[in-house]
């Protein structure tokens, strides 16, 4: 073999490689593309057209009897909560959604809690920390509710914000903190 023949052969080696790692290279980018394009996908909201229409006419009993009207929910702000026992990020935030409540009624805001637990476990935790804002109890019809506002994922807490003529105006998977609440007050 030359010395040539040996060149030639170490040169078409390294083209060799040099096309592996650009096909590698390609592959990984389009998974990345791929996976980034798919999570997008998964975490972003559907439309908000015409998801709320069939809110208004649902019924949800309450905790203590009774049976709560969403219709008659319609027309103020309105913060709805979902939310169960057994979750300890939702038991976390009630206290400050029970603050926001007392702090924003004045301004026109309500504050629902939509529980996807089981009544006898809500109305017992009720007794503990009773909350000033009303409860319905949603059951598992619940986490199909929040799917269809916008909780793809089906985890709790999840919380939407309608405005005054019920359109989504805000939304929020996992637990509120005060500057979510801050934010979405100055909504309407």
């Amino acid at each position: 073999m030359t010395a040539m023949d040996e060149t030639c052969s170490d040169a078409r080696r390294a083209h060799a490689v040099m096309r592996r790692r650009l096909l590698w290279g390609g592959l990984a980018g389009a998974a990345a593309l791929g996976g980034g394009g798919l999570a997008w996908w998964q975490l972003t909201p559907p439309a908000v057209a015409g998801e709320t229409a069939s809110l208004w006419s649902l019924r949800f009993p309450r905790p203590q009897g009774g049976e709560l009207l969403m219709q008659s929910l319609r027309g103020r702000p309105l913060l709805v909560n979902f939310w169960a026992t057994w979750c300890p990020p939702c038991v976390e935030e009630l206290p400050l959604l029970n603050r926001f409540y007392r702090e924003q009624a004045a301004a026109g805001w309500q504050v629902l809690g939509l529980a996807v637990d089981q009544p006898t476990a809500v109305r017992t935790f009720l007794q503990k920390m009773p909350l000033a804002f009303p409860v319905g109890l949603a059951g598992l019809e619940g986490a199909g509710l929040a799917r269809t506002l916008g909780n793809l994922s089906g985890g709790l807490p999840f919380s939407v914000v309608f405005g005054r003529e019920g359109a989504v105006l805000g939304r929020k998977m996992g637990r509120l903190t005060s500057q979510d609440l801050q934010v979405w007050a100055t909504l309407k």
